[in-house]
């Protein structure tokens, strides 16, 4: 081989510069790097698209069903505080005969203030508990 083809490593009868013929003269296919990798190429932008499309449309979903459920929640929430309420007025009914109106009242408001402040307890312990277990300085002592 000559040597100034020695560093040409393209098939005779290639033209410099060109991409070797894709089909060999008796029909069968030649394969090449360049084509195949262009093929990848190809195949990721395709999957990259489709797996884009379905995630957006995984993430439209999704948003439809948290807008669901807060409006579902919002009733759950008003129920419930209206249920509470009918408890309240119903307590006040039944124990005003038993201990008089003042009585009763202090009785029901007692009653919620203490489950207000045994939740305001728990809540403010979960509270310091998570910032402890946040506390980066706390984990290397203080440095």
């Amino acid at each position: 081989m000559p040597s100034d083809q020695h560093d040409n490593f393209a098939p005779e009868g290639a033209e410099p510069g060109r991409h070797p013929p894709v089909h060999a003269d008796d029909g069968v296919p030649v394969r090449s790097l360049l084509a195949d990798v262009e093929a990848l190429i190809d195949d990721a932008r395709t999957w990259f698209d489709a797996e884009i499309g379905y995630q957006k449309s995984r993430a439209g979903y999704v948003a439809g069903r948290v807008k669901l459920l807060f409006g579902l929640g919002l009733g759950v929430l008003f129920f419930a505080v209206m249920a509470l309420f009918g408890l309240v007025v119903g307590l006040l009914l039944a124990l005003t005969p038993l201990i008089t109106a003042w009585g009763a009242t202090a009785v029901v408001v007692g009653l919620l203030l203490l489950g207000a402040l045994v939740m305001g307890r728990k809540a403010s312990r979960v509270w310091g508990t998570m910032m402890r277990a946040l506390d980066e300085k706390g984990e290397n002592g203080g440095a």
